[in-house]
């Protein structure tokens, strides 16, 4: 085991979150580290190097796994996955059925939830850098649109990752000018409006050495 609970509890949203304190040194953590809070083993695994630290909180059946971190004041609740290499930071909400990994950097005031899924190398740091849509086309999945590392938009809808380019030329190339077709095109037009406007803006401070 990586990690115990320090004894230390505290109530959120009904919840008692127990900190952890890590047992062994591992990753970047040293043996006796204090870390965040968590409601049970449940939420954070005790195998490779993910870690819960500040006065962020995983409760529920969230689950934060492989190198992932969860720092700051984030949350991460629900049944929402948070893997690989991904990073929640500041005041970031991740719940729901959300997924975030690969190298994904959700952070700020950024909430990443329903079932939505940022991945690879997105920098999602506030509300205005993502954007998913529900029930639409012919299996009713949610799309997400999120910025990546070169400010470039991502999309994942189904079995579907990678440019909103490559996108557009698969709705083509399925749906045509049918109502999935026309539905898509209107979703691609909206994401590309809401997420072109925080391309202009500037990164957030370390961003930019990541």
């Amino acid at each position: 085991m990586k990690y115990e609970f320090t004894g230390e509890v505290k109530i959120c949203f009904g919840r008692t979150l127990h900190q952890i304190r890590a047992k062994i040194s591992f990753g970047n953590i040293a043996k006796g580290d204090i870390g965040g809070w968590i409601e049970s083993e449940k939420n954070l695994s005790q195998e490779g190097n993910a870690w819960v630290s500040g006065d962020a909180r995983v409760f529920g059946d969230a689950w934060v796994s492989g190198d992932a971190r969860v720092f700051g004041d984030a949350c991460v609740s629900g049944n929402a996955r948070v893997f690989g290499d991904a990073c929640v930071s500041g005041n970031a909400r991740v719940s729901g059925d959300a997924w975030v990994s690969g190298n994904a950097r959700v952070s700020g005031d950024a909430w990443v939830f329903g079932d939505a899924w940022v991945f690879g190398d997105a920098c999602v740091s506030g509300n205005a850098s993502i954007m998913w849509i529900s029930n639409i086309g012919s299996r009713s999945d949610t799309t997400t649109f999120f910025l990546g590392k070169k400010k470039e938009i991502i999309v994942n809808c189904g079995c579907f990752h990678g440019t909103i380019e490559q996108f557009q030329e698969a709705v083509e190339k399925k749906h045509g000018d049918n109502l999935h077709g026309k539905m898509y095109r209107l979703a691609i037009e909206m994401a590309k409006m809401k997420l072109q406007s925080a391309t202009n803006e500037p990164p957030e401070e370390g961003e930019a050495d990541e």
